[in-house]
């Protein structure tokens, strides 16, 4: 059957839904915390731990689903596990103690992982070369849509009740039901047929990239970037509601106006590396080392977080440090194209599971620490300010590309 010329891009409109989805499926818990928490009786770290269960089995997931994308056609695969998180989604609603809500959290993670090689391996079977660039970018732009929204969502299905927390879990589950319904109606096995491409590389060379300094300096600037963006993403809430005493609602719409501001963030990064080369004829990598160190700057604002109680300074500090949180990831992958244009996918994913592995126990020590001081502001502090271990992780050892040939 021959497809229309328009029909790409409704391919690639759903995979922007999924990528809705599978953020709203995530953020459900962190915009519902204090309510689960009172619930269920949970200390801050019983709360930590279920972001450390969701985290490393995220990881753990990266290396599955990864390997299998490589292996099992995506027609069916992309489907089982976007019902897999789903129904993990809507388990969570259904759960009764801490026990139930950590084992659906940590299912959830894992089945999530597999969204990202799924969704990359459909863009390069339905788009050619030239499209795959503009495919990715809305791919990408779910994940922002769905922090947006997932407020008001609950907003709207939440009463008054403790318990109705509940059915904001089950509903965004059941969105992903309706997906999987789509896609079978959308695509054919045959639509995801794409070419084989041969590896240019040996493995040696492949190996070489991951044993040099370079790749580290990434692994600790990933780890960095990441440490802001997540701990701010699982705890604002609670900080708002329980640290400042700002109400339910108020916090939800505040918690969509900041990932509003973390998407101009990220565009303005774009923009402002832009800007460096043509105006001051930097190099690429120049202007992204300044343009990281820019969005350090923005985070570092955190410091002042201990000094502000409800009011405009303190949202707008908020504000400014979301928007420098995600401009650091487009420097990030822009630094990862540098360290090796073949194999970026591999390298992305091996960085996506140290990462995750290695920041999601930080969740638990940020409970202790809230459990201990009785204040969320320590650690939002130390979280902004994380990000300037890959500003020192460049300097110290990131190595020109041609030393890596």
């Amino acid at each position: 059957m021959t497809r229309s010329s328009h029909w790409k891009w409704w391919i690639t409109g759903l995979l922007l839904l999924a990528t809705t989805i599978n953020y709203m499926d995530r953020v459900t818990l962190a915009n519902a915390s204090v309510r689960v928490t009172e619930e269920f009786g949970l200390s801050e770290r019983q709360y930590g731990n279920l972001e450390l269960a969701f985290g490393w089995a995220f990881a753990a997931g990266s290396l599955v689903f990864g390997f299998l994308a490589d292996r099992i056609r995506i027609y069916w695969l992309y489907p089982l596990v976007l019902a897999g998180w789903s129904v993990m989604g809507m388990a969570s609603g259904w759960t009764q103690d801490y026990n139930g809500l950590l084992i659906c959290r940590t299912l959830l993670g894992f089945f999530e992982a597999g969204h990202w090689p799924c969704a990359l391996k459909t863009t390069f079977a339905v788009l050619n070369e030239k499209e795959r660039t503009m495919g990715n970018s809305i791919l990408q732009s779910g994940a922002s849509i769905g922090a947006i929204i997932t407020p008001q969502v609950m907003k709207l299905l939440m009463t008054d009740d403790l318990g109705s927390w509940r059915y904001a879990f089950i509903v965004v589950g059941a969105s992903g039901l309706l997906w999987v319904v789509a896609w079978f109606i959308m695509l054919r096995p045959r639509d995801l047929e794409a070419p084989v491409r041969k590896t240019l590389t040996p493995p040696a060379k492949l190996w070489s990239i991951l044993i040099s300094p370079s790749f580290w300096a990434l692994a600790l600037l990933i780890t960095g970037t990441q440490t802001v963006w997540h701990m701010y993403r699982v705890w604002m809430m609670k900080f708002l509601q329980t640290g400042r005493g700002y109400a339910e609602s108020e916090a939800l719409n505040f918690n969509s106006a900041y990932y509003i501001s973390t998407d101009v963030g990220c565009v303005l990064a774009g923009v402002a590396s832009l800007w460096l080369v043509r105006r001051f004829a930097f190099t690429a990598h120049q202007s992204r080392r300044w343009v990281y160190a820019a969005a350090c700057c923005l985070t570092s604002l955190s410091v002042a977080l201990p000094f502000l109680g409800q009011g405009w300074m303190l949202l707008g500090v908020l504000l400014l440090i979301g928007a420098g949180a995600l401009a650091l990831f487009p420097c990030y992958y822009s630094f990862v194209q540098e360290l090796s244009e073949l194999h970026v996918g591999m390298i992305t994913g091996l960085l996506s599971m140290w990462v995750w592995a290695v920041t999601s126990p930080l969740h638990t020590v940020f409970g202790m620490l809230a459990d201990n001081t009785g204040s969320y502001d320590i650690g939002l502090v130390i979280a902004g300010l994380a990000p300037w271990i890959g500003v020192i992780a460049m300097k110290l050892l990131w190595r020109p590309q041609a030393s890596l040939a």
